[in-house]
């Protein structure tokens, strides 16, 4: 199993903006592609106008897949245009973990 951990900076106070606008436009395109993620959450401490979500897959194969399917969606697609042009996001951190190997993900 791998993990997909994305980081999301957004311009200062703006955070509350870019996830209305992706629970409006976005999450159902994304979570018919991608399943429902592991976590989605906003920064409290650290690097604070940021927010992450974590999302499983069996293997990098998988996460293939899935994304390209998600990808030529074309309410993925309107809701990524919608996003730019908002422009709430200033960078994005993208990570590929492994699972520790005792690691077992309940559903």
């Amino acid at each position: 199993m791998i993990f997909d951990h994305r980081t999301y900076i957004c311009k200062p106070g703006s955070v509350p903006l870019q996830l209305a606008l992706y629970q409006e436009h976005g999450r159902a395109s994304q979570e018919k592609h991608l399943g429902k993620p592991v976590l989605y959450g906003i920064t409290e401490t650290g690097m604070i106008n940021s927010y992450i979500h974590v999302w499983a897959y069996e293997d990098a194969a998988d996460r293939a897949t899935r994304r390209a399917a998600m990808q030529a969606d074309p309410d993925w697609q309107a809701f990524l245009a919608k996003s730019a042009e908002a422009g709430y996001l200033l960078s994005q951190q993208n990570q590929i973990l492994t699972a520790a190997p005792w690691f077992s993900l309940e559903r």
